[in-house]
């Protein structure tokens, strides 16, 4: 106080500076963050997926990446101009749980022309509605006219024409109700072609899906294929790509009309695995087909496992590297966490009038020699993902009310509960592909850090040994990943090991650290490197990653030991 009985400004500044129990730095999902908008940081990836010149399509990358969060950021700066396609609306737990297509499916037959065709329907009449506003039943009916009078007087488009004919007043339906039209339009005629050909008994065993096709013999499966594949291919694509041709020349025919189409959300649990991936597998052909329409740029947002495991095969006519090549991995740097975070701590402080934050550094401990960098600590405990940074942080401030900046005593108590929930959506990420990973995850309770081949050799087999507990789900996916191990004749750890390392390197659980070799690798460092067997065979420490060393008690070992093995401690 000073002598006026008034607050000095040093203890004004001071009250302005603390922090309140409601101060965080956003949420950590892209549709519950009060702080995209203010403080987005406009990153690299941002600036490729909103550049019309960049062709990349596909953002891929891990759940937390931040995809969604670049996505809104998209539709909130250029929001005439991107439509959103939301798969939830789009009826797909009708299409595979219909009979016919769980049938069809099982028999082997193709469908992707009918589900590269549903896509393109959709697109179409989405981009058509977003850019006429059509919104009355005059409107609608007004550009109807005037589109097909336009088109009728190209010859080349008069199957476009006859394409909106086939849909008259149905074309304006909602999206679900659209892909229920067509659906139910090919159901019909494939039980009309399964009564013509092989009577009415068949028609009831298509309605009972796959499991009619157990008591299916092999010749009589490779009939019904021949027969069914037909009505598959008469799709209307030929028809549908004339209208292609309509929508780059007289629909998105000037710049002025530039479209973006975002679909996001692919990776949610609607539909069936298996024709899950095909659908999405066929949106990525689909928009592959796209790309000649010149005012237009589709956006798709899919997890990286969900990717991998898409079957580029025979059916996309060796086009897997195209698709690769229209890939954008949503990865962060080190150097571009800190500038999000500080665009975060800026905005954050500004909601709150809080004085003093104009940086991620003012509001974490000043480093120092006897207990280093606090927000290299913090980093280096996330996947460098966007989620994994703002969650621990969040952490550390709801411990924080009343302070003017975080201390390492507040970092440290938040450790454990920030690790804890790691690691449980470590497993949610992951246990749609690899159910009952969290057992596995489990296995490596109160093992040490740092681990010798040796050690991490017995937590492995434990791993694999889960086979036998009838409780464990997985034992189908870790059969395939222990087959080198059980019929291993030459005993090289590296290929016994590889594929079991490869899945817990990939989710980013552990890494490692070569001879000669300072810095640790993991998934997020290099992506590709557990897929050599060469690399694991060179490879004599191993690593839990630091923002789960806690959730699992790990213990710690002196650096010192250098490469003694650590399982003595243990």
């Amino acid at each position: 106080m000073t002598s006026t009985g008034k607050a000095s400004p040093l203890v004004t500044r001071l009250v302005k500076r603390r922090l309140g129990s409601d101060f965080t730095l956003g949420g950590e999902q892209a549709e519950a963050d009060p702080l995209l908008g203010n403080g987005f940081y406009e990153s690299g990836l941002y600036r490729a997926i909103a550049s019309r010149q960049d062709s990349r399509a596909f953002l891929i990358g891990r759940t937390g990446g931040g995809k969604s969060a670049l996505l809104q950021r998209l539709e909130t700066e250029r929001g005439d101009h991107v439509i959103r396609i939301n798969p939830e609306n789009l009826s797909l737990p009708y299409i595979t749980g219909l009979g016919v297509v769980q049938y069809l499916s099982e028999i082997g037959l193709n469908l992707d022309p009918l589900f590269i065709a549903l896509w393109k329907h959709v697109i179409l009449v989405e981009i058509i509605k977003h850019r006429y506003k059509v919104t009355t039943p005059a409107s609608k009916q007004t550009f109807l006219r005037t589109l097909m009078e336009k088109i009728n007087r190209d010859p080349s488009k008069r199957q476009a024409l006859e394409y909106l004919d086939d849909f008259e007043g149905k074309f304006w339906l909602e999206t679900d109700e659209r892909i229920r039209e067509i659906i139910t339009k090919f159901e019909q005629e494939v039980d009309k072609e399964a009564e013509a050909s092989f009577g009415i008994a068949h028609v009831a065993g298509l309605k009972a899906g796959a499991t009619s096709t157990k008591a299916i013999s092999t010749e009589v499966r490779g009939s019904h294929a021949e027969r069914f594949q037909r009505i598959v291919n008469a799709t209307q694509l030929a028809r549908l790509n004339k209208m292609m041709n309509v929508l780059d020349e007289d629909i998105l025919d000037s710049p002025q009309n530039y479209t973006y189409v975002v679909v996001d959300d692919l990776d949610r649990d609607w539909v069936d695995d298996k024709v899950a991936n095909d659908l999405i597998r066929c949106l990525f052909r689909a928009v592959l087909d796209l790309k000649r329409v010149q005012n237009l740029k589709i956006l798709v947002a899919l997890r990286t496992n969900i990717f991998e495991e898409l079957d580029f095969g025979s059916r996309t006519g060796g086009q897997e590297e195209k698709f690769r090549a229209l890939t954008l991995n949503v990865r962060w740097t080190q150097n571009e966490l800190i500038a999000m975070l500080t665009e975060r701590v800026r905005a954050a402080a500004e909601q709150h009038s809080i004085d003093g934050l104009g940086s991620i550094e003012d509001l974490v401990p000043h480093p120092n020699n006897t207990r280093g960098n606090a927000l290299e600590y913090i980093l280096n405990r996330t996947l460098m993902r966007p989620r994994d940074a703002i969650a621990y942080l969040n952490e550390c401030l709801a411990l924080a009310s009343g302070k003017t900046r975080l201390t390492w005593d507040l970092i440290h108590n938040a450790e454990r509960s920030y690790s804890h929930k790691r690691l449980l959506a470590l497993r949610d990420e992951w246990k749609a592909t690899y159910p009952g990973i969290d057992d596995v995850l489990h296995k490596f309770s109160q093992a040490p850090e740092v681990m010798s081949r040796t050690t991490l050799t017995k937590v492995l087999d434990e791993a694999i040994l889960l086979m036998a507990d009838r409780t464990f789900s997985g034992v189908v996916w870790m059969t395939t990943l222990s087959e080198p191990v059980w019929s291993s004749i030459q005993q090289d750890w590296a290929e016994m090991y590889h594929p079991l390392f490869r899945l817990l390197f990939n989710l980013g659980f552990l890494g490692c650290r070569l001879p000669g070799e300072s810095a640790l690798v993991y998934v997020h460092d290099q992506p590709e490197f557990a897929e050599s067997v060469r690399n694991i065979s060179r490879v004599q420490e191993f690593f839990i990653h630091p923002a789960f060393r806690a959730a699992i008690d790990a213990k710690e070992v002196v650096e010192s030991r250098g490469w003694e093995d650590p399982s003595e401690t243990w």
